[in-house]
């Protein structure tokens, strides 16, 4: 059964919100082989399936609800689905485009039951769902070919088509929120908005829209080469929930920036960094108590309306996270924009 429960514009008014963490880090500690990926829906599908971790919500559903019901336990108040990969663009990889609805629908529909149960054990702390949607493996600003700046891997209206499939999918599952996050071609963000704009006036919904871009590098751009103003500025015209940066750095590397968007954004600002950067090997070192220092100056600064964690983050990362974002003054809207 679905709740009724407070409107979230209402409630990032009175507290600063707390985010998921890693789905693929929570994911990896349960060493899952290729039949996990192909049970009941994909035992005939002719590529290796492992990695693909979207398709778990059809074929160990019972995972997914693990993963959500730990974040929601650790104190979060909005929980991803597990969309990252959830576009005809990605899932093409593995000649599974059929099944993106199905992917989009019931990741949406499993966040919503795990998200539904705790808003009913703690009414006074509703928890919803935020429909993950990823920038794809393609960028529409960039030429992959070096002898061909022209070229491009795929159009905007490619991207447009794909995104509103999504889109649909995660709205009839029941998300709360629309993510568009991970940014790393502001191009490929605006066909995921105009997708969203245009699928929620057909469908007549007005959900809040959360968008995180990620800053790739210590220059502070976007892989497309966007500053942290330009990109705002970019998507400042879409009347949008928040703005904000996920992925790529960690806490630390990422608070200059979000500095930026504090002084600039007349949105609420959010902020899910990685446990610090990546070692040798590719995995995150920070501690939940570490990152939760770094966290800490956010907070006290009045940087972020919502915070949570990316790569190498848990559960641990995000009760730390959660014990301080309520400590701390909530951040109000920058009123001088």
């Amino acid at each position: 059964m679905t709740m009724t429960k407070r409107n979230i514009r209402d409630i990032i008014k009175e507290k600063t919100l707390v985010l998921d963490g890693a789905m693929g880090t929570m994911i990896q500690q349960y060493d899952l082989e290729e039949s996990d990926f192909r049970r009941n829906w994909f035992e005939d599908a002719k590529k290796p399936l492992k990695g693909n971790n979207d398709l778990l919500s059809l074929t160990r559903p019972e995972i997914i609800k693990e993963i959500h019901a730990s974040y929601f336990e650790a104190g979060a108040d909005i929980c991803e689905t597990n969309t990252f990969s959830g576009t005809t663009i990605a899932q093409a990889d593995y000649d599974l485009e059929e099944a993106v609805y199905d992917i989009n629908f019931h990741s949406a529909k499993l966040a919503k039951e795990v998200a539904d149960e705790f808003t009913q054990k703690e009414p006074n702390k509703p928890r919803y769902v935020a429909g993950a949607i990823g920038p794809t493996n393609r960028t529409c600003s960039i030429s992959p070919d070096v002898n061909n700046p022209a070229f491009r891997a795929i159009t905007f209206d490619e991207l447009v088509e794909a995104y509103s499939l999504q889109v649909k999918a995660l709205i009839e599952g029941g998300v709360d929120i629309l993510l568009v996050e991970t940014i790393f071609d502001t191009l490929n963000a605006k066909a995921a908005l105009y997708a969203i704009d245009v699928i929620q006036e057909e469908l007549n919904t007005d959900l809040p829209i959360m968008v995180s871009g990620t800053i790739t590098d210590a220059s502070g751009r976007t892989l497309t080469g966007q500053t942290t103003e330009a990109f705002l500025i970019s998507i400042s015209h879409l009347p949008v929930l928040s703005v904000g940066l996920n992925c790529a750095l960690g806490a630390r590397e990422l608070r200059q920036y979000l500095k930026i968007m504090d002084e600039k954004a007349p949105f609420y600002v959010s902020a899910h960094p990685n446990a610090g950067l990546p070692n040798e090997f590719g995995e995150y070192d920070e501690t939940p108590e570490i990152m939760g220092e770094q966290i800490e100056e956010f907070l006290k600064e009045g940087l972020v309306n919502i915070i949570g964690g990316c790569c190498g983050t848990t559960p641990e990362h995000i009760k730390v996270i959660a014990d301080l974002a309520e400590k701390h003054k909530v951040r109000k809207l920058n009123q001088s924009i």
